[in-house]
């Protein structure tokens, strides 16, 4: 199954001799770099979803922690770390 996975951009930079702009973008605690080619107007604190190294489309928070709920429900969260920022509070019993 393929996925696109919620991150929010930390920074942004053009690079390959100012052709692509990066952005570093925040997994759950993992930060991995993306390109923002498909999202010219993506910024520093914006969620967008990512496929394969590319962000695809801009998501507003609610719905990128929504998409953590349901990867968490599915077991699909892997190596990512520090999910719990994403996801709702649990309520203690």
């Amino acid at each position: 199954m393929c996925l696109a996975i919620p991150g929010k951009i930390k920074s942004v930079e053009l690079k390959y001799d100012g052709l692509v702009r990066m952005a570093k973008i925040s997994f759950g605690g993992i930060t991995k770099e993306a390109s923002l080619e498909m999202l010219p107007d993506a910024d520093v604190g914006d969620y967008v979803l990512v496929h394969v190294g590319v962000a695809i489309s801009k998501v507003n928070e609610e719905e990128a922690k929504k998409t953590f709920e349901y990867l968490e429900e599915i077991g699909e969260l892997g190596e990512l770390e520090d999910v719990e920022e994403y996801l709702p509070k649990k309520e203690e019993l």
